[in-house]
């Protein structure tokens, strides 16, 4: 594999982490599947275990707050690639708001993954998030 390739799959690896934080941010979980490989796993504090791309649509869907939106926000992403898989983390903050007001709420996050190749791109196959803190106001 070539440098070039090397640094591409970098790039379209943490590339989704930004892909997540907007489609996360915009409520456009229809299109999860851009981000998520269909057989994913994540895990996180508030969803536990979800498996496959229908049940983390359907929770990002039903956990959803009226009124209330996010902003994420990843610093620190790094991006191991072996061929066709890969491994990333990242640190992320997570601001909850409503608009026109400051957030009320404030979390640090840490989400290791894992990503494969496919005929799409590069997708998430596996998540763990972790929860570093929160402050609420």
């Amino acid at each position: 594999m070539s440098a070039a390739t090397r640094i591409a799959d970098r790039i379209e690896i943490a590339d989704l982490f930004a892909r997540l934080a907007d489609l996360l941010d915009e409520g456009r979980h229809d299109d999860a599947h851009t981000v998520y490989h269909d057989d994913v796993v994540v895990r996180s504090p508030r969803g536990g275990e979800l498996h496959g791309i229908g049940e983390v649509t359907a929770y990002l869907e039903r956990s959803r707050v009226e009124g209330e939106r996010t902003q994420h926000v990843h610093a620190g992403v790094l991006v191991d690639v072996d061929g066709d898989r890969a491994r990333a983390t990242a640190n992320e903050l997570v601001y909850f708001y409503r608009d026109g007001a400051p957030p009320h709420r404030t979390s640090g996050l840490r989400a290791a993954c894992a990503a494969v190749r496919t005929p799409s791109g590069w997708r998430f196959s596996e998540i763990r998030i972790s929860l570093a803190w929160t402050q609420e106001k």
